[in-house]
């Protein structure tokens, strides 16, 4: 599978597949494709669709398949931001809910949960995640702009929910409580933010879904 990725802040991944090649992808992802391209809608297994529906990715996943020889199809980006390529093969990657656009056949899903579930529940989008884990390239949305960081073993990152969209299996992640009355009554933040411990890669992203949803609901004139 060879891909291109163009376009930001609207970024769309062309995907190239010799013939008898596939690619598999989120229910409606497609945004254009060769004619040669045959789709098949399954479910990969209980397993999977239990993982997937859980983690916010539809239950259905849709494969295409190039027939006849060289086929090519597009997956453009759902919100503005960057799609970003992770190749499963060199480890783990955990991303966020709905984060997951396309990928080959071979990589693998399953549910990230954190360690506290109760906190987690009330931790927003940081809670659930999704592990991407097998072999292959997968794409990955990011809401706006990506920020990377190397941790260090040991070294921590504290994020606000919903700010992590994606980091290498080898880092941990849990919720934590945003200390004091006054603090969260005034402060203007969420309560729980999320700790990131290394070793391992997180990707920040700048604006997620949630905070852009937010921020163009408040200046919705209101009938």
């Amino acid at each position: 599978m060879r891909y291109e990725i163009k376009g930001e802040p609207m970024p769309v991944a062309l995907v190239y597949l010799e013939g008898g090649e596939s690619v598999m992808c989120q229910k409606g992802a497609m945004s254009w494709m060769t004619p040669n391209m045959k789709m098949a809608t399954g479910t990969g297994g209980i397993g999977k669709a239990f993982s997937k529906m859980f983690s916010g990715e539809s239950m259905f996943q849709n494969t295409y398949t190039a027939e006849g020889g060289p086929g090519m199809i597009a997956f453009a980006s759902s919100v503005p931001g960057s799609i970003i390529p992770f190749d499963i093969g060199q480890g783990d990657m955990i991303v966020q809910k709905g984060g997951y656009l396309a990928s080959e056949p071979s990589v693998e899903f399953s549910v990230a949960f954190q360690k506290k579930l109760g906190a987690g529940f009330f931790g927003g989008e940081g809670f659930i995640m999704q592990r991407l884990h097998g072999k292959g390239i997968a794409l990955v949305e990011i809401d706006g702009y990506v920020v990377e960081y190397d941790l260090q073993a040991g070294q921590q990152m504290l994020i606000d929910t919903g700010y992590l969209a994606a980091m290498t299996g080898t880092c941990t992640m849990d919720i934590q409580t945003v200390k004091g009355v006054g603090n969260v009554l005034f402060g203007g933040e969420g309560l729980f933010n999320t700790v990131v411990t290394g070793p391992g890669k997180i990707y920040l992203q700048t604006m997620p879904i949630s905070q852009l949803a937010g921020a163009v609901a408040s200046v919705i004139p209101r009938s």
